[in-house]
């Protein structure tokens, strides 16, 4: 099992056809068919298309899934080949997948969200820091699905409704006690830039689609 992340941006003008392609998307549909994809969603906020994916036996990469909607995405800088979306960074999870069975989803999903929030750029190093620790150190348990991801100093995190929270299988990396006892020690209200309207932390943003397969099996 493979969790893959990324970031797009919608080519200015071109919104509402960035948008129908993602949602008509024949690529994830087959992908869903050949049971290589548990779960996947996109999700928009302003310009920016997000995608969460679960993959069952390799890396599906972005432009793989979603095709068709190339046409209408900036290009990326910094690599010699053109990007249209660029991988963000696994910060934090309370769990991960031990297996295709272990990841299956037991109870019926009501919601699947996506949300975005700014880090403070000097204190994003702090942020992994402390997240690091307490993913790693298992301090508390949380909701077995949620993930957040980065890139430069902009959080996407994915959540499902009502919260699955149960003890990793996995072992943690980690044998040190250094996640503080009371979390609001670790001050993240320090960590993110206030919001215009005066709000802190997450906000959710448009889930696209979001689609789950109850048996991702392969159909030869």
């Amino acid at each position: 099992m493979f969790r893959v992340i990324a970031r797009a941006q919608m080519k200015e003008g071109f919104e509402m056809e960035a948008i129908q392609a993602a949602k008509k998307s024949a690529a994830v549909q087959q992908l869903i068919e050949q049971g290589e994809i548990m779960t996947v969603g996109c999700f928009q906020w302003e310009r920016n298309v997000f995608i969460y994916c679960e993959c069952i036996e390799r890396v599906l990469e972005s432009d793989e899934l979603l095709p068709e909607m190339a046409a209408f995405l900036e290009d990326w800088p910094g690599h010699s080949a053109a990007r249209k979306w660029i991988p963000m960074i696994d910060v934090f999870h309370f769990n991960e997948p031990a297996s295709s069975d272990h990841w299956l989803r037991k109870e019926t999903v009501e919601r699947r969200v996506g949300r975005v929030a700014h880090l403070k750029p000097e204190m994003a190093a702090s942020y992994i820091y402390f997240h690091y620790q307490l993913q790693e150190e298992r301090a508390f348990h949380g909701p077995k699905y949620e993930i957040i991801a980065m890139h430069e100093n902009l959080l996407f995190g994915y959540q499902e409704f009502p919260a699955v929270v149960e003890e990793p299988v996995l072992p943690g990396k980690l044998s040190t006690t250094g996640t503080p006892a009371n979390w609001s020690d670790s001050r993240m209200d320090l960590h993110f830039q206030p919001w215009e309207d005066g709000h802190l932390y997450f906000k959710p943003i448009e889930q696209l689609f979001a689609h789950y397969c109850h048996s991702p099996k392969k159909r030869r």
